[in-house]
């Protein structure tokens, strides 16, 4: 019995760590949609073997610890699929003490298959809590499923955090109908309320939004590339690059300013990115730059750097420095400028300046789709918009469903995770 025990405690805290995993994937500048499949079987795996051990594999997720996050997702997956109520209430009792477990709460929501969860989700839509309004409305918008008045409901809403969730799923779902009650918060005081009231309605052609969105842009934090990457979708070419132009002129918004030309994708903009590379502190974005309007990859080409340089961008061991947040580049390829300014002499004849490009195609619905088929998540991530520029009338690409699902949308060879 005693082994028993260790290897559900083994599933479990496997399962944590790689759902922990996929939650970074997910928005990852190394991962492709192939990655995250490889990654949502192994999850799977585990999951499977918490079922096989029935009730005693819930119950070991159940036991909480204080800062517990990842293993709720697991913990969703086997309650829902149990129909256990009482393990949800467990759940509920502990999203409250502890929030910031919430997002694998409602990852879990997007994981399950919608004929399973959709009797639950209409009674969180109606739950006078805002935890559980807020919860429905996010399994609705990563299901891309409508979900009727409540999102008219929750766009009225007096909890901040429901009307935020609420505009976001309205713009996944691209709910024109709604435009003018969105509108309406467009200068919320909260700043999650305001910026997916103006990231939705920015991708339905309202023009009064971009403003907002290009503070959102300047400003380092959870909201910045996705605000660029409708912007840059969105507004027209020439007060992009003027916008551009005034990033890179200020130091502190460089590395931006260098996503937002790979987003632009003029290749006239590829000699000033080279230059970039021999900036340890911005080579490996700008190389992400590069590849992203060229469609060359560094580490397939060989036009990397052979000795990795000295450069720590943080955050280290030491209790006084303020840095704590994690690299944004750490996982992308240190560019060799010298290889890479020799690669574009070879081919930068194939690229016609004033153009847009992205992974060396022209920009269209198509050249998008294939991003979204063979990118890297964050490239995926701005095709998705790309994508939705082009089918204004379409709902929002899912680039954090599960893979599975992706593909099947993509028209890829994918059958569903075997699930026991």
């Amino acid at each position: 019995m005693k082994i028993v025990s260790l290897v559900i405690d083994q599933h479990a805290d496997e399962a944590g760590f790689l759902v922990d995993l996929r939650d970074h994937a997910v928005c990852a500048p190394h991962y492709s949609l192939n990655d995250l499949h490889t990654l949502e079987r192994r999850i799977e795996a585990h999951l499977d073997g918490l079922r096989v051990a029935g009730s005693a594999g819930l119950e070991t997720l159940l036991q909480f610890r204080p800062n517990t996050r990842a293993e709720v997702f697991a913990a969703v997956v086997l309650a829902f699929e149990s129909g256990n109520s009482v393990a949800l209430y467990k759940l509920s009792v502990h999203l409250h003490e502890y929030p910031e477990a919430e997002r694998f709460f409602s990852a879990a929501l997007g994981w399950l298959e919608w004929e399973l969860i959709s009797p639950w989700i209409d009674r969180m839509l109606a739950s006078p809590d805002p935890l559980f309004r807020r919860l429905g409305l996010a399994a609705c918008g990563m299901h891309r499923h409508d979900p009727g008045p409540a999102l008219l409901t929750g766009l009225s809403d007096a909890d901040p955090s429901v009307l935020a969730r609420a505009a976001r799923t309205a713009g996944e779902l691209r709910r024109r109908d709604l435009m003018s009650t969105i509108h309406a918060h467009r200068l919320h005081p909260d700043p999650a309320t305001r910026f997916w009231a103006n990231w939705a309605t920015a991708q339905m052609g309202d023009e009064h939004a971009q403003e907002p969105l290009r503070q959102f842009a300047e400003q380092p934090g959870e909201f910045q590339y996705r605000a660029l990457c409708v912007l840059l979708a969105w507004q027209k070419r020439e007060n992009s690059i003027a916008w551009i132009r005034q990033l890179i002129e200020h130091p502190e918004q460089q590395r931006i300013g260098i996503q937002a030309i790979g987003l632009l994708g003029d290749p006239f903009s590829v000699p000033w990115l080279i230059q970039q590379m021999s900036d340890l502190s911005h080579a490996r974005v700008a190389g992400e730059a590069f590849s992203l309007i060229t469609g060359a990859d560094l580490a397939l080409l060989d036009l990397e750097l052979q000795d990795m340089p000295d450069f720590d961008a943080g955050p280290n061991d030491d209790p006084e420095d303020a840095n704590v947040a994690m690299d944004p580049d750490e996982n992308l390829p240190w560019p060799d400028p010298q290889l890479i300014a020799a690669w574009w002499r070879a081919h930068g004849g194939d690229f016609q300046a004033g153009m847009g490009y992205v992974l060396g195609l022209q920009q269209s619905e198509n050249s998008y789709r294939r991003v979204l088929v063979q990118g890297q998540q964050r490239q995926r991530i701005a095709a998705a918009f790309g994508v939705a520029r082009w089918r204004p009338n379409e709902v929002l690409f899912p680039t954090s469903a599960p893979a599975w699902r992706q593909k099947m949308l993509l028209g890829e060879p994918a059958p569903p995770v075997r699930r026991l």
